[in-house]
């Protein structure tokens, strides 16, 4: 077999095993609980791995490697922030949000919790915060489209188009049958996948350099300043890189994990399986960059066209054509995992908080887990139509999509859990201050250039909730009910 033949042979078996899980998942989901939140029966470990896979994307396999590569450990201090962020969100919201949703009514949605948490009536709130949801995410799994179809044609030399469809149609297909299951099995699947090929690579890789020793000695050859994480880095840059964690709050495909565990006692071993996973594939991913520095010092012969192929290239040097198949399948599983999670929120904030909140339908269950297929695939059609031709508008509104998401949601995700007196008018006011001015700073190259805009988007966002609750606040005996009772629950529980 030759080398592409083996390394495709890989990919089949890969989508393959997503298409059965997908299969499994489809026999276990019954009702709407089911499609959108699966029942609330994830075990600690799925949680994690299907967060962090969710949350990661390719950037884990190539971005982060490829920026390190090419300009040093001063690039980590946006791992580091996203690790620190991401342990914070397991801390504080994880536990809070599994028994307050569960307390409101058993919210199934971000959108319908905040609604029943804020006790508002008039529905606004709910379709204001669900049409941020499917606007963004849209773009987002459209992206992640982008992403599938140009890694088959960089890989395998495919048409772009047809990539795209191959990407698409599986991820649909899963999504679609399974929800939110298989979107969580496949991600967990997914998330060890990407751990263990991120392990592999800088290990084997670094006896490959002639050890940990001459690595170093290679890569202070090439800059004598790559390993130190303050070169080249300023206060403010540095300011705008460990920002990044404060988005974690607010993204609605990584916190309706949280919703979906099967007790809040289980989140403290989800939250150290999850922060592991994380550190330990950050350091991979740096490593191996470190490693492809040190190999290509080593082999000035060769030539690295692209910084962010460091891993697919290290992989294929090192390691048998199948097995750098797995590790381009890694690749594949970090974009698939992400655009799965985007899509069940998208399906999820498109009929649960946009059609039943708008219609009011009393239809069954089974309708409404018909509908949520429906909304799969429509999602699914338009995010395709904008990835058919390879738009760069599009990758470029993802960079600030995370920030739109941590400054509209956050502040009031963390004041919904921890402070009574937030009014669904002070909800509203932060939300709309979050999302406006991300959108108004991150589309300003000057002010996006000298601070990360979610770190003015979240601040507003916090004043503007904070101040128009206080002056909107009347005591509601229904709130403070659910309220009290949360932290009886926490505090029995943990």
């Amino acid at each position: 077999m030759s080398t592409e033949a083996y390394q495709l042979t890989a990919i089949i078996i890969y989508m393959a095993a997503m298409l059965i899980i997908g299969w499994y998942s489809y026999r276990k989901t019954s009702n709407l609980t089911d499609y959108m939140l699966g029942g609330r029966s994830l075990g600690p470990a799925v949680t994690a791995l299907s967060a962090g896979a969710a949350d990661m994307s390719g950037w884990l396999l190539m971005g982060l490697p490829g920026a390190i590569y090419l300009s040093g450990m001063g690039q980590a201090w946006i791992a580091i922030g996203l690790t620190i962020g991401a342990y914070l969100n397991w801390l504080f919201v994880a536990p809070r949000l599994r028994v307050y949703t569960q307390v409101s009514n058993d919210s199934i949605t971000i959108p319908s919790y905040l609604e029943s948490r804020l006790k508002q009536s008039s529905r606004l709130l709910r379709v204001a915060s669900g049409l941020i949801i499917l606007l963004f995410f849209t773009f987002y799994v459209s992206s992640g489209m982008v992403s599938g179809g140009v890694f088959f044609e960089s890989s395998f030399g495919l048409d772009y188009h047809t990539g795209l469809i191959i990407v698409s149609a599986v991820t649909v297909a899963y999504t679609l049958f399974g929800g939110f299951l298989a979107v969580s099995y496949t991600d967990f699947l997914q998330g060890l996948l990407m751990f263990l090929a991120l392990i592999a690579v800088p290990i084997v890789g670094v006896f490959t350099t002639g050890g940990l020793g001459e690595t170093i000695e290679s890569i202070k050859a090439v800059n004598p300043t790559h390993l130190s994480l303050f070169a080249g880095t300023t206060l403010v840059g540095g300011i705008s890189a460990v920002a990044w964690g404060l988005g974690y709050f607010g993204q609605p495909h990584i916190i309706v994990r949280f919703m979906a565990i099967s007790s809040v006692k289980e989140t403290k071993q989800a939250r150290r399986i999850g922060i592991g996973w994380m550190i330990l594939s950050l350091f991979g991913a740096i490593a191996t960059a470190l490693v492809g520095v040190a190999y290509y010092q080593q082999h000035p012969e060769l030539t690295l066209d692209n910084p962010e192929t460091v891993f697919i290239a290290l992989g294929q040097i090192i390691f048998h054509p199948f097995i750098a198949g797995i590790m381009l399948a890694a690749i594949l599983a970090a974009v698939m995992s992400t655009i799965s999670s985007q899509l069940i929120v998208t399906s999820s904030a498109l009929i649960e908080d946009l059609y039943k909140a708008i219609i009011k339908s009393d239809a069954p269950d089974k309708t409404y887990v018909l509908y949520g297929r429906i909304a799969v695939l429509f999602v699914s059609v338009i995010a395709l139509v904008i990835a058919w031709d390879q738009n760069s508008t599009i990758l470029k509104l993802v960079s600030f999509a995370w920030a739109g998401f941590g400054a509209a949601f956050g502040p009031i995700i963390l004041l919904t859990l921890y402070w009574r007196k937030i009014t669904s008018a002070g909800a509203l006011a932060g939300m709309v201050a979050g999302a406006v001015t991300v959108v108004i700073w991150g589309t300003n190259d000057a002010l996006s250039s000298a601070l990360y805009e979610i770190v003015p988007g979240f601040v507003l966002a916090l004043i503007a909730a904070v101040v128009v609750s206080l002056m909107t606040y009347k005591p509601n005996a229904e709130i403070d009910k659910e309220f009290d009772e949360t932290e009886r629950l926490l505090k029995r529980d943990r």
